[in-house]
């Protein structure tokens, strides 16, 4: 056909609509699945904390207090992140400092025992 109708009017009219609906669609479906990630990151987190309460009541990890008084004195200054990471070698704690300085060093120590690993620039 050559996209016209028989009584001379363009074939377009339809498509206009099919074309805005499509243009609609994409963003839509975008902010659906962006209001899910809250929620998928909440239940990780609640996993990932119900994980760091057993092996800290089975008495594989340290307290974070004591880590978090290593950490500090080794490098002073405010925490403002930390993670804990289960590595080959066993468990980690990674911990960022920012110094007064206004450097920001991680320091990794081990989970069991609070022996400091590493200490970096981050």
């Amino acid at each position: 056909m050559s996209g016209k109708c028989q009584d001379g009017c363009r074939m377009l009219g339809p498509m206009k609509t099919h074309s805005r609906l499509r243009r609609f669609a994409a963003p839509l479906a975008l902010v659906a699945l962006v209001s899910l990630l809250p929620v998928s990151a909440a239940f990780a987190g609640e996993d990932d904390h119900v994980e760091a309460r057993r092996l800290l009541q089975k008495g594989e990890i340290l307290p974070l207090v004591q880590i978090l008084d290593i950490a500090q004195r080794r490098v002073p200054g405010d925490v403002i992140e930390v993670e804990l990471e289960s590595e080959d070698s066993g468990w980690e704690y990674k911990v960022k400092v920012l110094t007064p300085t206004g450097q920001v060093r991680k320091i990794t120590l081990n989970a069991r025992n609070g022996a400091v690993l590493k200490i970096k620039d981050d």
